[in-house]
């Protein structure tokens, strides 16, 4: 028998987030800490969800950068162009073309089941287009372009890949196995961080207090100021308990940077103030996050590597789902030139 026999198949993964803000310290511990590690486990194929977020007005100038700021940023926490598949979902034009056709195998009921078109629609009442309303079919096609054996999901995100899976059997029912049917993939509990200004809500890239979240991106001593100021309670004793929302969340941050468990935590400052524990946070995350911004300020500082690589990452994605393209194409009928 050959190695390449013997050799399994990795199954193929698929990720894409959007460019609408600088992640977040709670999107990094709760789920990018991981990814350099998910590229030795599956065939991974990374991609930035620029047309996605166009669902909702975006500046220009903004959209563009805050394209190339995460493109570096995914490179500096460890995504290796030469390991995954990482592009810009706007240099691929097979996603569009393939959500189009997949436009055609969704139900209209489908679509209006989705949660969150109700919940964007409302927040966003000025503007309910019909991308909002077949945003899933286009995620559909990211999906199944690439013939995803998993996608790691949250919460929020199950729904979209259950009609996506929906779509894939119709499209499979009618014309043969043409598409995988993907399965949603639970990655390995991330630390789920919480605001620092209300530990009772996660930490989120739109909250409107600033000080509620940090940001990849963040200086260190912007990174001091937040956890100084961060939400705690009158107890001044640093352990996890029901009722200290604070400490816990800062307890929760402290574990995921430094390896530590709440036991080891708590010893650590035991009779020992809130401020030293809040510095001490606050001085670990700055200390996790500086080798990435270290990488991410010289990946930055070099635009032409930076545009080599996505160039590199579309033409391989373009590539790929070309393959499934052509494939979805002839059974439905179109003539191929």
């Amino acid at each position: 028998m050959s190695e390449e026999i013997k050799q399994e198949r990795k199954k193929r993964s698929l990720s894409l987030i959007q460019p609408t803000s600088v992640p977040t310290l709670g999107n990094y511990l709760g789920a990018m800490k991981g990814w350099a590690a998910f590229q030795e486990d599956f065939d991974t194929v990374f991609g930035i969800a620029d047309l996605h977020s166009i669902t909702v007005r975006q500046d220009p100038k903004k959209l563009r950068e805050q394209t190339v700021s995460l493109y570096a940023l995914l490179m500096s926490v460890g995504l290796d162009p030469d390991k995954s598949i990482l592009f810009i979902q706007s240099h691929v034009p097979q996603h569009s073309q393939l959500g189009w056709l997949l436009n055609c195998y969704t139900q209209f009921g489908e679509l209006n089941r989705m949660t969150q078109f109700k919940d964007k629609s409302a927040q966003h009442a000025d503007n309910v287009n019909a991308g909002l309303f077949t945003y899933p079919c286009l995620m559909a096609a990211d999906i199944l372009l690439y013939q995803a054996d998993v996608v790691p999901v949250g919460a929020d995100q199950k729904q979209h890949l259950e009609i996506t899976r929906d779509i894939a059997e119709r499209f499979n029912g009618v014309y043969g196995n043409v598409f995988t049917v993907p399965e949603p993939y639970i990655p390995k509990a991330g630390a789920r961080v919480m605001s620092l200004a209300d530990p009772t809500r996660k930490m989120s890239k739109s909250d409107p207090n600033p000080k509620g979240t940090v940001y990849l991106t963040d200086e260190p001593n912007v990174i001091m100021k937040k956890f100084k100021s961060a939400v705690t309670d009158s107890e001044m004793s640093v352990r996890y308990a029901e009722g200290k929302d604070g400490i816990n969340n800062l307890m929760t941050i402290y574990s995921a940077v430094t390896g530590k468990n709440f036991d080891t935590i708590e010893a650590e400052f035991s009779g020992k103030g809130y401020g030293d524990f809040k510095a001490a946070v606050g001085e670990a995350v700055v200390a996790e996050l500086e080798p990435i911004q270290k990488k991410y300020k010289e990946f930055m500082a070099d635009k032409a590597y930076l545009k080599e690589q996505w160039t590199k990452g579309a033409d391989i994605a373009q590539r790929v789902s070309q393959r499934t393209l052509d494939k979805a194409m002839k059974k439905i009928g179109f003539v191929m030139k």
